[in-house]
């Protein structure tokens, strides 16, 4: 009801913040029929500073007054996250001494879109307040072409399709997403572009911004992203192939510049570790 794991849950019964019928629960009690239930739920976590520290390999693609893209590389957030100690995309951005815009919260102001930590690739990040608004609507109208290229495991059939799956939390409150039947409507095109041996490189394009959204449909074709032990790529086969991260990269990114309305393309090559592992398995071809 709540959206907690059971494990919150049994804390929250073990700290009396649960009342049923007006007395303190166990967590063994049950709920009758008819009796109030009252739940009291501690205040949300302070949302995270911006620490500002250089972030190396960080690649400036393209800057102007409005907009800077950048390609990012492994192991770095978008922005603060409760719980995420490593560096960020906005951190690496004002260290550098890049302007952001101010608009949107103060732990990810002018972050129109973002990328998983371990997602390497290509991201815009606002200067402007007039960028921010205008490519924000964008994102909102589906109006940013944003392509990736996954390696998944096994041999995707269709080789070509479509996965329009809902995604919220995993039940199990453990961090992970899952296709789920009230979650939010979320769509996914993949096509396979070469398939080898024991995985596949396809192409993918999102019509929807969900968390985890290509690891966790891919996941639900059960062909997992390549290293993605998360959502159940085998342990194995990521060790052949040298990945300790999902494989998966931003290769393309375009849009309406926000302010001379003109399209924009931007296109990144693999980081090292993603092109190590496509060489292992063109090799074994």
């Amino acid at each position: 009801m709540f959206g907690l794991s059971r494990a919150r849950a049994a804390e929250l019964i073990g700290a009396g913040q649960v009342l049923v019928d007006g007395q303190p629960a166990a967590k063994s009690d049950r709920v009758l029929a008819g009796a109030p239930l009252t739940v009291t739920l501690p205040p949300p976590d302070a949302a995270p500073a911006v620490r500002q520290e250089p972030v190396p390999g960080l690649v400036i693609v393209y800057e102007d007054d409005d907009i800077v893209v950048v390609d990012k590389p492994r192991g770095v957030a978008a922005h603060p996250t409760p719980g995420w100690t490593g560096p960020t995309v906005l951190g690496g951005l004002l260290a550098a001494g890049h302007t952001v815009a101010t608009s949107g919260a103060a732990e990810r102001q002018g972050i129109v879109h973002r990328l998983d930590a371990n997602t390497t690739g290509l991201m815009a990040v606002a200067k402007s307040e007039r960028a921010y608004s205008v490519l924000k609507q964008a994102f909102r109208d589906r109006e940013v072409s944003k392509t990736y290229h996954a390696l998944v495991q096994g041999h995707p059939d269709p080789l070509r399709g479509t996965i329009d799956a809902p995604i919220g939390r995993h039940p199990s409150g453990d961090g992970r997403f899952a296709v789920v039947a009230d979650g939010r409507p979320s769509v996914t095109h993949y096509d396979t572009i070469e398939a080898f041996r024991a995985a596949s490189l396809v192409t993918v394009g999102l019509e929807t911004g969900r968390t985890h959204q290509i690891r966790v449909h891919m996941a639900a074709l059960r062909h997992p992203c390549c290293g993605d032990l998360l959502y159940g790529a085998d342990p194995v086969l990521a060790a052949h192939l040298g990945l300790t991260r999902q494989w998966l990269h931003a290769v393309r990114l375009s849009f309406e510049h926000p302010a001379t309305g003109r399209e924009i393309i931007f296109e990144s090559p693999y980081p090292d570790d993603l092109q190590h592992a496509l060489d292992v398995l063109q090799a074994e071809s």
